[in-house]
Parts: structure tokens; C-alpha cells; sequence
């Protein structure tokens, strides 16, 4: 029996179909060995070097790992195709006991018959730069999140986290929010002139004056423009026509992938990730069983494989025409700074169409194998064509135009087109009528209108994984999980799709930009990203990069904690009363969360918890939060709104959150009947005819 080790569980059943009877698979289900809960792990006094332990819950799996790799002929190690997946493998080969120099270790970039086979046929030692790249990511970022992280609790509130990318993707969002709270609008006016030929309407946008570009700033510079062109005729000064190309886009990346499944179908990051995950990992198909239908989800390169590219040539030949496919192979460039460690993200066979697993596939799965199908087949088309008319008039000193633009040969758009946006941009037309050079064209009515510019957009999950990418900030397999982070801990909320920094985000993020810029900043942190690939792809020791990050991060540690400057809330007072002294009790924040205690503090050191203390009853009137039972200092229970002192209703009976439909005075609640407040209305029900009518 030959043993393959493998991260997900979920990758057995597609795996074991193509291995055969003579292999066992098991799953190690993620990391088995990692930097210690509970404690900061690093050797300080040898260059920080991880104490890596045994994950706890993993001990049992590990134990029968090893009674099926002492039973086995042979062992390989196929963990992901990427560093993360690199280190497991280390780690796994460590337990196991393994020198470094074993082949044990093979890697495929699909989950297909020809790239499993070839793997076992060829496996390799594990690459020790990809692990130590690495294990420099997991030390940097320990030393961010464990040392950083308390400091954010005593400085602002308990249970935050910082993190090295994390906090970089925070201060993107809480930057774009200043920015936009700064913006001033401006005006300025747009002007169309509807331009008639023959039965044909032309509608034409203001452009220039006396032949240099011109955007009316005021309604002033507009009526003197009307003042002078109404009613006069408009000259055809200029047609130029040309031919334009489009290419096709390039296959996907992890984040083309996101950007395109939000943006296009609607699909926040963690419902395209799980959808990825599933098809590269194995989906149940009709006729065909388990099987998986993409290539490893998490890359950053946009190059495919020479066997892939000319099936796909094959399948468009068959199915499109010779016409559609490009005289040479379209290839395209993978940016400087990607790992480029594997191929894009395409289906793994031209031959199961997105129709044929329609049937079978969830709805998010089918549509997301459908949009990298089609992106892939797409990318490997000819390019489109198009006839372009561009006319400008003029009429006085004053300057129009429009362009057409009219479809010669769809190319790619022919698989692409339900994908792309349509520009809708002022002075764009469709096809346009004949016209002749010197022809002079009534002016049916000019039609100004007043515009404001408009604010900087907030992110959205797809346009900061865009940013983040651009900016060089984490890498694939980080994206979705940063900014999940985000809203997962409320630093941010999703307002529709836009995300909007909380108070607290940005408390978080104006204390680190006091104490930490020097290293929560774009600039700093896509420089480490580059230091970390300088030790997957050189000679760089992974130490050296640790320790003068540290160097640095230590300093700014000191200097925070050293600071007597805090962004905590002040206590909230409450009309509770300390049942030990008479005083009123506050609202605190502590490590376990929010708790009541006495004002008279440090005389007085009694404490309650929040919860168990307030009794919640009825709804306020005003604004329809809940009532909170609290005791006067005559120790006469009153009823008043949880969000005094925003919201100050209170009342000495409990309010049902209704208002009397006499008079709109608060209906309250006595015994059994519901009442109007107002002792001069004699509005009464019973409450249990209220309760059968909800």
C-alpha cells in the first residue's frame, strides 16, 4: 500500500479515483504543527526561531498518520501547490521523521488523471526557500498580532486584534472615508445639443471653445453660450472614422476571480472562495461522479499551460470557426511582482461545458465554473472588432461632438459578451447617419444640466482586493480572509456592497497611525512582501529579514506603551444603584467584556455583570429600542430606554412601544390590560386580545 498525505478531507474521494486500489489517502484537515496558542513562541535569544507544537486537537490524527505512514512502501506528500502548502509538507515530513533529502513530496495543479500520474512519477525533496518564506510570513506575523494586539486593548478596548496586513487593508478603508468626508463637490454643466438629419436625431455634447477643452464651471458661462448658438445651425467641422480592436481578457487570477464573481454575479468574497474551493477540490456530476472541474484557485499568475491552450484552440475551431481563433496562441504577461507559482485558474477540460453540470451543481458552483469557463475560453479567442465614427460640429466658437461605434466582428465577445459592461458615456452613440464634411444641421434644442462632482467611491470587497493587489498588499490566499476580518470584528460594516469603517475601525486605525506609520503603511508592508519572496526565489536568509523587522517594530512598541495617550471610552454612568454604598453604578470595559461597577470606586469595589443585572422589558415609544427596569435611589423600579441618554423616555410603567390611537401618548401595560398613559384618556384593551392579534 503507498500512502498520500493531503490537506482537505473533502480532496479524498476526487484523489482516490484516479489513484487506483493500490494507494490509501489521508488528510491531515490544515496545519498539524504551529506556533503555540498560548505563548509567543519565538526564541528571542536565537534568532527568533518558532517553538513549534503539535496543534492540540491533532494529536489522535497525527498518531494514526504515523501507523499508516510506518505501514506504507511508500509516502508522498501532496499538499496545495503553494508555500503554505510547502511548509505543511515540512512539517509533516518533520513528524514523520523524514530527512530533507527524501523525495516525498509531489504537487499537482488540477485534480485530473494525466497531472496526478505525472506528479507520482516525478516527486521531489521539499523546497526548504519556499518553507522558510514561509515560516517568515507566520514570525512576522506573530510578532505583529501577539505583541501588537495588547496594546490596542489597554490603549482603546479588550478582544482587539492587529495584524501586519490586516491593519494595512483597515487603513485603506478608513483613508478612503476621510477622503470622501474632505470632498468638496464642485459644480459644472454638461450641455447636448439634438442635432436633426433627415428622420434622424443626433445628440452631441459640448466639448470645446475657441478649440480648447471647455466644461462650464457656472450657469453664467452657460446662458452666454445659449445666448450666442440658439436658434443658429451647427456645421459638421470634422468626421474621422477609424477601426478598433479589443482584446480579449486574460484568464483568471484568485483576485480577477473575486473581483469578477462580486462585480458580475453578486458574490461576496467568502461565497466565491467556499465555490472555488469546491470545484477545484471535487463536485458531484452527473454521469461522471465526483470529479474536479477547475485548476488550484489560489494564484496570482495569468499563464496556462501549452496542452491547455491548444485544447482550447481545438474546442473553438470546432465550435466558433477557424475565424475566431487568433493566428498565434494569445499569451499574456504575469505581473513583476507575482509569485507565479502555478498556472491561472481555468476548468482543467474544454469538454464539460458549464450546460452539462448545470443539473447537478449548486447555484453559486454552477454560475462561478460558468464565469471561468467562459473567461478562459474567452481568452484564447480572437479579438473584436469595431467601426468607429467620431464627428465634431461647431457652432460659433463653440465646439460639440459624438462617436459611434458600430460591432465589424465579435471575436471573443461572442462568448464574453453577457460579462461585458457597457459604457455609457455622454457623446456616445450608436450608429450614426451619413454625413458629409461642411454640412450644416438644425439645432432642435439644446438642453443644459447642472452636475456636481462626485466624492472618491467607497471600497467595495471586490475593489479593495483590487487595491490590495495593485499595491502589492498580501497575497492570494490572503485576500478574502483579511477583509472578512474586518467585518467579522466590525472594524468595518457592509453598507449595500460598500464597506464602511465602524467608530471603532477607525479608532483603531488613528492610534496605529500615531505610534506604528512607520510600519502599518502600504509602502512598508508590500516592501516585506517583496523581502519574503527575495527568500523563496534567492539566497536571502529568512532570519536577517525577522530580525531587522524587529529591530525597528521593537522600538515603536516601547514608545506606545511608554505613552500615557489612550482612546478608551470614558465609564458610561447608569441610574443603577451599588446595592453595598448607595452609589451609582458604571458601565466598564474589561478583558472579558463590558460589566457594571461602583462610581465610588477604589472606596467601593463592587462589581456585577452587565447582563445578568438589566432586566430588559417592553419597547420605548420614541424610538422603538427595549426598556430597561432600573431602581431610584429610593429604590422605586422605573422603566427607561437602554440608549439613554441619546434617547431620555422613561416611565414608571412598562411601555408596550405603542403610542394610544386617541391621543398618541404611550400605552403602557397594568396587570392584565394595556393603557393609555395619559391618566385624561380612558383608551383601555386587554392584553390578551393583543397578544392573539400578533
Amino acid at each position: 500500500m503507498k500512502l498520500v498525505i493531503i490537506e482537505s478531507p473533502f480532496k479524498r474521494e476526487t484523489l482516490k479515483k484516479y489513484l487506483g486500489p493500490g494507494y490509501e489517502v489521508f488528510a491531515t484537515k490544515g496545519h498539524i504543527r504551529d506556533l503555540p496558542q498560548k505563548s509567543f513562541g519565538l526564541d528571542y535569544k536565537n534568532n527568533f526561531e518558532p517553538k513549534y507544537e503539535i496543534v492540540p486537537e491533532k494529536k489522535e490524527l497525527i498518531g494514526e498518520l504515523k501507523k499508516k505512514a510506518s505501514q506504507a512502501e511508500e509516502v508522498y506528500i501532496a499538499t496545495d501547490p503553494d508555500r503554505e502548502g510547502e511548509a505543511i509538507s515540512w512539517h509533516v515530513a518533520n513528524i514523520l521523521g523524514y530527512p530533507a533529502d527524501k523525495n516525498c513530496r509531489i504537487e499537482f495543479n488540477e485534480i485530473s488523471k494525466k497531472a496526478v500520474t505525472k506528479a507520482l512519477e516525478n516527486p521531489r525533496k521539499i523546497d526548504l526557500k519556499l518553507v522558510d518564506a514561509q515560516q517568515a510570513r507566520r514570525v512576522l506575523d506573530r510578532m505583529v498580532g501577539y505583541k501588537l494586539s495588547p496594546i490596542l486593548c489597554k490603549k482603546i478596548a479588550p478582544k482587539l486584534s492587529a495584524g501586519r496586513v490586516q491593519s494595512v487593508a483597515l487603513k485603506l478603508v478608513v483613508d478612503r472615508e476621510k477622503e470622501i468626508e474632505k470632498f468638496v463637490p464642485e459644480e459644472y454643466w454638461t450641455v447636448q445639443a439634438l442635432l436633426k438629419k433627415d428622420k434622424n436625431e443626433i445628440k452631441a455634447s459640448l466639448a470645446t471653445y475657441k478649440k480648447k477643452k471647455f466644461v462650464p464651471k457656472n450657469k453664467e458661462e452657460v446662458d452666454k453660450m445659449l445666448a450666442e448658438i440658439n436658434g443658429k445651425m451647427f456645421n459638421v467641422s470634422e468626421i474621422k472614422k477609424s477601426k478598433t480592436k479589443s482584446h480579449a481578457p486574460a484568464p483568471f487570477t484568485t483576485s480577477t476571480m473575486q473581483q469578477d464573481a462580486l462585480n458580475k454575479l453578486g458574490m461576496s468574497l467568502a461565497r466565491t472562495t467556499s465555490s472555488a474551493q469546491q470545484l477545484y477540490e471535487g463536485v458531484e456530476v452527473k454521469g461522471e461522479g465526483r470529479i474536479a472541474l477547475i485548476t488550484y484557485i489560489r494564484t496570482d499568475s495569468v499563464r496556462v499551460s501549452t496542452d491547455a491552450q491548444n485544447a482550447c484552440r481545438e474546442f473553438i475551431k470546432k465550435k466558433y470557426g477557424d475565424e475566431f481563433i487568433p493566428e498565434k496562441p494569445n499569451n499574456y504577461h504575469t505581473k513583476e511582482n507575482a509569485q507565479d507559482a502555478h498556472e491561472a485558474i481555468r476548468p482543467i477540460t474544454m469538454d464539460i461545458t458549464p450546460d452539462m453540470v448545470k443539473e447537478t451543481l449548486t447555484s453559486d458552483n454552477y454560475r462561478l465554473y460558468k464565469l471561468i469557463y467562459e473567461r478562459f475560453l474567452a481568452s484564447q479567442m480572437s479579438e473584436a472588432e469595431y467601426s468607429n465614427v467620431s464627428v465634431n460640429f461647431t457652432c460659433e466658437d463653440y465646439g460639440f461632438k459624438v462617436s459611434g461605434k458600430t460591432m465589424e466582428f465579435p471575436g471573443y465577445t461572442a462568448v464574453y459578451k453577457e460579462y461585458v459592461e457597457e459604457e455609457n458615456k455622454e457623446g456616445m452613440a450608436g450608429k450614426l447617419p451619413k454625413l458629409e464634411e461642411g454640412e450644416m444641421l438644425p439645432c432642435e434644442k439644446l438642453i443644459p444640466e447642472q452636475k456636481f462632482t462626485k466624492p472618491p467611491v467607497r471600497y467595495t470587497e471586490a475593489s479593495l482586493v483590487k487595491a490590495m493587489e495593485e499595491k502589492g498588499i498580501g497575497r492570494p490566499a490572503t485576500y478574502a480572509v483579511t477583509i472578512t476580518v474586518l467585518t467579522s470584528r466590525k472594524y468595518a460594516i457592509k453598507e449595500g456592497k460598500y464597506l464602511v469603517p465602524t467608530e471603532l475601525g477607525r479608532k483603531i486605525n488613528d492610534y496605529l497611525e500615531q505610534f506604528f506609520s512607520s510600519v502599518i503603511n502600504v509602502k512598508f508592508t508590500a516592501y516585506m512582501e517583496n523581502r519574503l519572496d527575495d527568500i523563496a526565489n534567492k539566497n536571502e536568509d529568512w532570519h536577517n529579514v525577522v530580525t531587522n523587522f524587529w529591530n525597528g517594530f521593537e522600538h515603536l512598541l516601547e514608545r506606545a506603551g511608554a505613552s500615557p495617550i489612550t482612546m478608551k471610552e470614558p465609564p458610561k454612568e447608569t441610574d443603577i444603584i451599588c446595592d453595598k454604598c448607595g452609589g451609582k453604578m458604571l458601565i466598564r470595559s474589561g478583558r472579558f467584556g463590558e460589566f457594571l461597577a461602583c462610581s465610588n470606586f477604589p472606596k467601593c469595589k463592587n462589581t456585577k455583570p452587565l447582563e445578568a443585572t438589566i432586566k430588559y422589558v417592553g419597547k420605548c415609544p420614541e424610538c422603538g429600542n427595549r426598556m430597561v427596569e432600573r431602581k431610584s435611589k429610593k429604590g422605586k423600579t422605573f422603566y427607561s430606554c437602554e440608549k439613554y441618554p441619546e434617547c431620555k423616555f422613561m416611565s414608571w410603567d412598562v411601555p408596550t412601544g405603542e403610542k394610544c390611537p386617541n391621543c398618541q401618548s404611550p400605552l403602557i401595560i397594568k396587570g392584565k390590560k394595556i393603557k393609555c398613559s395619559n391618566s385624561k384618556c380612558d383608551y383601555i384593551k386587554d392584553k390578551v386580545e393583543e397578544e392573539n392579534n400578533e
